[in-house]
């Protein structure tokens, strides 16, 4: 049996006449956050007089939210397995600083630029995958380690190649308008406009999900977060996982920075700082665990469309957009105390 399939298996008292697939759905990790996010789509809408209602709005949400729900994916699987990655922000301008230097500082064709990037910040994650394993170290220590490290380098290295922290015309390079179409093609005409990274974030939580709950690497992480021990005992590679993991974070980050990159033709070198706690509390209000062992691949893109939803919503509800702040930490309490609660009655069951 899967390791994060205990949960479908509970009978609760509330549910105990219900149906199988009623009390499975009730159960499901991303329920309580696809909920929320309808019930706020819903409150918002009524608030803004409708706005919410009309495709610009919506089109509005979906930009927003789609850079965040690339990545929190990748850390709500990572998370799964009992780690977390405080480097994945910064990570974003990693990716986006070393495209923009190779390219425009180095004549570059942007397709290279891309690849070597790419293996720049599958490395990034390589180190800290072996780092948290090889040490023992959280992983909360290992990768903030990495964060300023990172933070500092994305900074000093644009200095020192370009003499600005901002990296420009990147759209000079070979090699532009073919990345163009792939990762920032437009459909309609603006404000009513989607980008083509929608269809990118649509296939990875597929692709995500599939891999979670349809093969044995999805077991290995549900068993990596759950019980190490016993997952080791039975044959399995915990470490190899949590470095994977680690590693496909790092390869999120790199897409959204690369993507941002050739979208807006330049790149700041502080992009991406800060942004990390925005991935962590999408994947926590979507149902993964903070302590590991349980969670979905479709809760943390909930997660990061809820901050889409509340970051246009109080705007156009004619709120102060400092409460979007407040909104978000309040959410972060919420689905961590529900999260707690949910964790509790899988670990009764597993035990009865």
């Amino acid at each position: 049996m899967r390791t994060g399939d205990a949960v479908s298996l509970l009978q609760l008292p509330a549910y105990g006449n219900a149906r199988p697939w009623v009390r499975t759905a009730v159960l499901r990790p991303e329920l309580g956050s696809l909920v929320a996010a309808a019930l706020l789509f819903i409150f918002f809408s009524i608030a803004s007089s409708g706005a919410m209602l009309e495709v610009p709005t919506i089109a509005r949400v979906l930009d927003i939210a789609w850079p965040y729900g690339i990545i929190a994916v990748a850390v709500g699987l990572l998370m799964i397995s009992g780690e977390f990655d405080l480097s994945a922000g910064v990570m974003v301008g990693t990716a986006g600083a070393l495209l923009g230097v190779m390219a425009t500082e180095w004549g570059m064709n942007l397709w290279a630029a891309v690849f070597l990037s790419l293996l720049v910040c599958l490395a990034l994650g390589l180190w800290n995958g072996v780092l948290v394993v090889w040490t023992g170290l959280p992983s909360f220590v290992i990768t903030l380690g990495t964060f300023f490290g990172l933070r500092g380098a994305n900074v000093a290295l644009s200095k020192y190649f370009t003499g600005d922290a901002l990296i420009e015309n990147i759209d000079d390079a070979g090699g532009y308008h073919s990345l163009h179409t792939i990762v920032a093609t437009v459909f309609g005409t603006a404000p009513s406009d989607f980008r083509v990274s929608l269809i990118w974030w649509a296939a990875f939580i597929l692709i995500a999900t599939w891999i979670l709950w349809r093969t044995k690497i999805g077991n290995w992480i549900f068993a990596s977060g759950g019980d190490r021990d016993a997952a080791r005992a039975v044959g399995v590679p915990v470490n190899g996982t949590k470095i994977g993991l680690f590693m496909l974070t790092a390869g999120a980050a790199w897409f959204v920075g690369v993507s941002s990159a050739i979208r807006y033709t330049s790149v700041q070198a502080g992009q991406g700082v800060g942004q990390e706690f925005f991935y962590i509390i999408a994947a926590v209000v979507g149902g993964c665990r903070m302590a590991g062992g349980y969670g979905s691949a479709v809760g943390p893109a909930i997660g990061a469309l809820i901050w889409g939803i509340a970051f246009v919503g109080i705007p156009h509800a004619g709120w102060n957009s400092d409460w979007r702040w407040a909104f978000l930490g309040v959410l972060l309490l919420v689905a961590t105390l529900i999260n707690h609660v949910v964790g509790e009655r899988v670990r009764t069951a597993r035990s009865g």
